[in-house]
């Protein structure tokens, strides 16, 4: 009983230190205070009605998302391809090709962000919207091969096969047979790439044009200047919203997952 107690409140101690900044930052977002640290007698959604109302960021946040949507849909297409023919070529291939593939995870991120820029440069791009399109998608593509390449180990090969002695072709076998049985793993990896796109800031600030933001680049941006931006006070409710976003989706993920479970379970 004693140990139990002990986990648990260590447990509880670990998420509160985690937690306990967000949850300040989720306080603050219903201040009227212009600084952190400084309390006001007024509470209210006023930073949520200025966040709404302040067009440098409303469109900030739609080009990250947009941004985030076409390099993980772009990095999907070519992890889950990439991922196949890895799995089917020969074992030294593959031993490579892995290897090639996780060099930008091992990668320190500002090398990759350095390189990309370097090769955009003499590619005659520049900083432009294409070299941060190219910049996401190095950095969301190898996991992407990551998620894809399990569930292939996992499927039972006999059924390309057989897709193929029934008189189906490569291509029609391999929308019909093989990308359903790894759909969960380029979900989850087309997921894991939208993540990803959000959070950068290394790789976007060395190669985003200069009339072009990200959330993390305008935040850092209001915030190098002291924190005395006067979009600072509404980031705080941006932060709010995204950090609550984030666990309507893992609760209803949860939610969904437990239900199928239970669901296989019962037949």
């Amino acid at each position: 009983m004693v140990k139990k107690i002990l986990s648990n409140g260590y447990l509880f101690l670990i998420l509160m230190m985690l937690y306990a900044p967000v949850l300040l930052l989720v306080v603050y977002s219903f201040n009227m205070s212009r600084e952190i640290g400084i309390w006001s007698d007024e509470w209210g959604f006023s930073l949520y009605v200025e966040l709404f109302q302040n067009q440098d960021i409303m469109a900030t946040v739609v080009n990250t998302f947009v941004l985030a949507f076409v390099s993980a849909t772009i990095s999907s297409i070519l992890g889950t391809l990439g991922a196949i023919g890895m799995y089917y070529s020969k074992h030294r291939t593959e031993k490579i090709l892995n290897g090639v593939t996780q060099i930008p995870i091992i990668n320190a991120e500002i090398v990759t962000a350095i390189s990309i820029a370097l090769v955009c440069t003499m590619l005659a791009f520049g900083r432009s919207y294409v070299s941060l399109l190219i910049g996401h998608v190095v950095l969301t593509f190898p996991f992407v091969v990551l998620s894809v390449m399990p569930k292939l180990k996992q499927m039972d090969n006999n059924l390309y096969e057989a897709a193929l002695d029934l008189g189906a072709t490569p291509t029609k076998a391999l929308f019909t047979v093989i990308l359903p049985e790894i759909l969960p793993g380029v979900i989850s990896g087309f997921l894991l790439a939208i993540n990803l796109s959000l959070d950068d800031y290394i790789i976007s600030t060395f190669t985003k044009p200069s009339t072009f933001d990200t959330i993390s680049t305008y935040v850092f941006d209001a915030y190098a200047k002291g924190g005395k931006s006067s979009s600072v006070p509404a980031l705080r409710a941006l932060s709010t919203i995204i950090f609550i976003a984030m666990i309507l989706f893992v609760v209803v993920r949860y939610l969904i997952s437990s239900k199928m479970e239970k669901k296989k379970e019962g037949k």
